[in-house]
């Protein structure tokens, strides 16, 4: 399964993380996988290269976390919502692949 957890500071999301593997299909053939990882890294790439934002970044093999600085957060409200959607949508066709939460709460 894969997770994904949103990291906030008051109603601001402040970055997110990205776990796992869906198990749907053999790896370099699941489309669930490839779906969240694709939209995991073009919201990735589009806060550090598009919108020049300082967010520290660390992934590995079925794993990547993007964390903005505190003064950064607001002006990546946009991205960050727009990713949270993608994945909420994601979850809602594919529950037993996807998990969404924000901070502590299951929402998916």
């Amino acid at each position: 399964m894969i997770t994904v957890r949103f990291r906030s500071s008051g109603v601001c999301l402040t970055g997110f993380s990205v776990r796992g593997h869906a198990g749907l299909a053999d790896a370099g053939q699941d489309i669930v996988c490839a779906a969240v990882s694709s939209a995991a890294l073009m919201t990735a790439n589009t806060l550090t290269e598009i919108c020049a934002l300082a967010c520290e970044v660390a992934s590995d093999d079925g794993y990547l976390s993007v964390d903005l600085p505190q003064e950064d957060s607001q002006s990546a409200q946009d991205v960050l919502r727009g990713f949270s959607l993608h994945m909420r949508e994601l979850s809602r066709a594919y529950p037993k692949q996807i998990k969404v939460i924000y901070g502590g709460k299951h929402n998916a």
